[in-house]
């Protein structure tokens, strides 16, 4: 079981069964950013993690922030969308210092 922290998200995290991976975003944040497509999956299985919707960037599909850590504990900032009842990643790096400041504000969610 984890633990997470939703902020006005569109995402039911309870609802969705597994990740989207093709050719068009699989090892792309490897390319730019030295995240690792596994990364991004464990920031959704550790705790805590923060979901926060990302208005600003949902034009054309639903985004939202994932704030979390991999096993190796790195703080990483995964943005996402949701198809049908998978998680598809559109990036993902380490998180800025903002970041890290919100995401450990409240570490007892």
């Amino acid at each position: 079981m984890y633990i997470f922290k939703i902020y006005n998200t569109y995402v039911n995290i309870d609802k969705l069964e597994g990740f989207d991976w093709d050719k068009g975003n699989s090892d792309k944040n490897l390319l730019s950013h030295d995240v690792t497509d596994g990364e991004c999956e464990e920031v959704f299985f550790n705790s805590p993690l923060l979901l926060a919707d990302d208005p600003r960037h949902s034009a054309t599909e639903k985004r939202s922030d994932a704030f979390g850590v991999t096993n190796a504990g790195r703080r990483l900032a995964v943005v996402f969308t949701t198809r049908e009842r998978l998680i598809r990643v559109i990036s993902a790096r380490d998180m800025n210092r903002k970041e890290k400041e919100f995401y450990e504000k409240d570490p007892k969610i």
